[in-house]
C-alpha cells in the first residue's frame, strides 16, 4: 500500500483526523528544511483551511476522494492564485499570479492539501537544484549531496517524508533525475497527457508536469488525477491510454523488455551492475529481455540543448521588468532599465542558456544548428518507434551516477550536464518514462532505473514499475527524515 492509500484509510476510519495530520506534516516541515530547503514557501493556513474542510466532510459521514486530505506540494513553477510563484528566479521575486495552473486547480477541486512551493533549478535550468536563487535543495540521504534538479525540491520533499507527493516538471529530466537521486518514483508523462496551463515555460514543446512520489501506486493515482484533457492547452490531449491504477498488477509474462546498449555507454559500474541486477528480476518474472542498438541517442544531447535553449530565449523574452516581477532600481531609459534588469535580475546558467538560444536562432546560424536539430529530433523519434516494433517497453539507467556532492555542479559543469544524457531523448520523441529506485552504491545512495513506453503507455510502463517494486521491495527504502505513517 502506498502513501496515499495509507493517508486515505487513515482518514477514512478516523484514526487521525486531517488538521492533525496537515500539523504534523508542517511540524516536519519547520524541523527538517533547514536542513534540507526543499520548500521556498510554506502555504500553512492553505493548508489547514483545507483540512478543516475535509475534517467537516468526515464529521458530516461523507465520502472522501483517494486524494482528499493528502498533503502534497507544488513545484515553484506552477501558478498559484495569490501565492507566491517565483521559479526560485530574483526576476519573479514577489509575484503572485491571478491564476491557477490547471493541475493545481485538478486537485484543489479534490481538497489536496497544499503544504506549499518546492525549490527547483531557476527557471528550471539545471540538473543539480544549485542554480536556486534560494539555494539548492539538499539530498534527504545525505545532505552533503546535492537533491538533482531541475525539480530538486520537490523530490527531497518527497523522499524526506514532508510530502506524500509532489508535482514537478520534466523538459529534459528534471523530474526522473532528482527522484533517481533521491529514491523516489518520478513519472514524466507522454507529451500532451497533463495541461501545462500554467506552468511557467521553459521550453514549450520539451515541458511536461509529471508526479514525484514514494511509490509506484501513489505516481499512478496522482497521474490519473492530472492527466484531463484541457481547452486552454491546445497540446492537452488527457490520458488517451485511459486509467492506469486499475491495470496495476497486471502479469507481465511475455513482455519484450528491451535494452539499449547506448544506453549502457559511459555508465558508471556500480549504476550498470544495478540496471543488469533489474534485468534479472524481470526475468524471472517471465519478461523477455531484447538488446538492441539505438545509434541516435549520441545527437539526443546537442538536440536537446539546442531546441531547449532556443525556446528558451523566446519564452524569457516577456521578463523586462515593465509587467510584473523585479525591476532594478536604477536606469537611464527604457532600454538601459531591461538591460539592467535581465542582468540583475536572471542568474549565470539562465542568461548562458538564453545566450545560446539567441545565438541559435540568428541569422546565418540558424540552419546550421537549430534547423539540423529539428530534424534530427526527427530522426529521434523514428528510431524510438521503429524500436518498439521490437520491444514493450524501453529498459534503461536514469542517470549515469549517483548524486554528486555540493558544489560539482559549479567546479565540473561539464558532467553535470552529462547527467541527463539518459533523460533526454524522452522529452525529445515526447515518450511517457518512470524513474524508480532499483539499488543503492557503496555509500548508501540512491541508483535508478527507468522505464520508457510508447506514446500514451503510461498504463504498460507503471504496471511494469509496479511489479519490479513487489519483487524488489528492499529497493525503496525510506529516510530518517518526517512524518512516519
Amino acid at each position: 500500500m502506498g502513501s496515499i492509500s495509507k493517508i486515505h484509510e487513515m482518514l477514512r476510519t478516523k484514526q487521525i483526523s486531517c488538521t492533525e495530520l496537515t500539523k504534523s506534516y508542517l511540524k516536519e516541515i519547520e524541523n527538517a528544511n533547514g536542513a534540507l530547503n526543499a520548500y521556498v514557501c510554506v502555504t500553512a493556513d492553505e493548508a489547514l483551511r483545507t483540512a478543516a474542510a475535509v475534517d467537516k466532510k468526515l464529521a458530516d459521514g461523507e465520502e472522501i476522494g483517494l486524494l482528499e486530505g493528502v498533503p502534497m506540494a507544488l513545484k515553484d513553477n506552477m501558478s498559484t492564485k495569490g501565492i507566491d510563484t517565483t521559479c526560485c528566479s530574483k526576476i519573479l521575486t514577489g509575484y503572485k499570479p491571478i491564476y491557477d495552473a490547471t493541475v493545481w486547480e485538478l486537485l484543489k477541486a479534490q481538497n489536496a492539501v497544499m503544504l506549499g512551493k518546492t525549490n527547483m533549478d531557476e527557471f528550471a535550468m539545471g540538473s543539480s537544484c544549485e542554480t536556486s536563487y534560494f539555494g539548492g535543495a539538499a539530498n534527504p540521504f545525505n545532505v552533503n549531496h546535492v537533491a538533482g534538479g531541475s525539480s530538486g525540491g520537490a523530490a527531497s520533499a518527497v523522499g524526506g517524508n514532508i510530502a506524500a507527493y509532489s508535482l514537478g516538471s520534466d523538459t529534459g529530466g528534471s523530474i526522473r533525475q532528482p527522484a533517481s537521486f533521491c529514491g523516489v518514483v518520478g513519472l514524466k508523462p507522454t507529451y500532451g497527457a497533463v495541461s501545462r496551463y500554467g506552468l511557467i515555460a521553459y521550453a514549450s514543446s520539451l515541458d511536461q508536469i509529471g508526479p514525484i512520489t514514494k511509490s509506484v501506486e501513489d505516481a499512478s493515482i496522482v497521474f490519473d488525477a492530472i492527466a484531463k484533457q484541457d481547452k486552454r492547452d491546445s497540446t492537452s490531449l488527457g490520458a488517451v491510454g485511459g486509467e492506469t491504477f486499475s491495470k496495476l498488477g497486471n502479469d507481465i509474462k511475455g513482455m519484450k523488455i528491451g535494452i539499449a546498449r547506448e544506453y549502457l555507454d559511459g555508465v558508471r559500474d556500480d549504476v550498470k551492475e544495478a540496471i543488469l541486477g533489474a534485468a534479472k528480476v524481470y526475468e524471472s518474472l517471465g519478461a523477455e529481455i531484447v538488446y538492441f542498438d539505438l545509434p541516435v541517442l549520441k545527437f539526443a544531447l546537442p538536440v536537446y540543448y539546442i531546441i531547449a535553449c532556443a525556446e528558451a530565449s523566446s519564452n524569457l523574452g516577456r521578463y523586462d521588468g515593465i509587467r510584473y516581477g523585479y525591476k532594478t532600481a536604477h536606469y537611464t531609459g527604457t532600454h538601459d532599465m531591461i538591460c539592467r534588469t535581465r542582468s540583475e535580475g536572471f542568474g549565470e546558467e539562465v542568461k548562458r542558456r538564453i545566450l545560446l538560444g539567441t545565438y541559435v536562432l540568428s541569422a546565418g546560424y540558424y540552419d546550421a544548428y537549430y534547423k539540423k536539430a529539428t530534424d534530427l529530433r526527427g530522426t529521434i523519434i523514428k528510431a524510438f518507434d521503429d524500436a518498439f516494433e521490437h520491444c514493450d517497453v524501453i529498459l534503461a539507467p536514469t542517470v549515469p551516477m549517483t548524486a554528486f556532492e555540493k558544489g560539482h555542479a559549479v567546479s565540473d559543469p561539464i558532467e553535470t550536464y552529462l547527467t541527463d544524457i539518459c533523460t533526454v531523448p524522452v522529452n525529445i520523441a515526447g515518450l511517457p518514462g518512470v524513474s524508480l529506485p532499483c539499488g543503492f552504491n557503496q555509500k548508501g545512495m540512491p541508483i535508478g532505473m527507468q522505464l520508457i513506453g510508447k506514446s500514451f503507455g503510461e498504463a504498460t510502463i507503471l504496471n511494469a514499475a509496479y511489479r519490479y517494486q513487489q519483487a524488489a521491495p528492499e529497493n525503496f527504502q525510506d529516510t530518517e527524515w518526517g512524518v512516519k505513517l
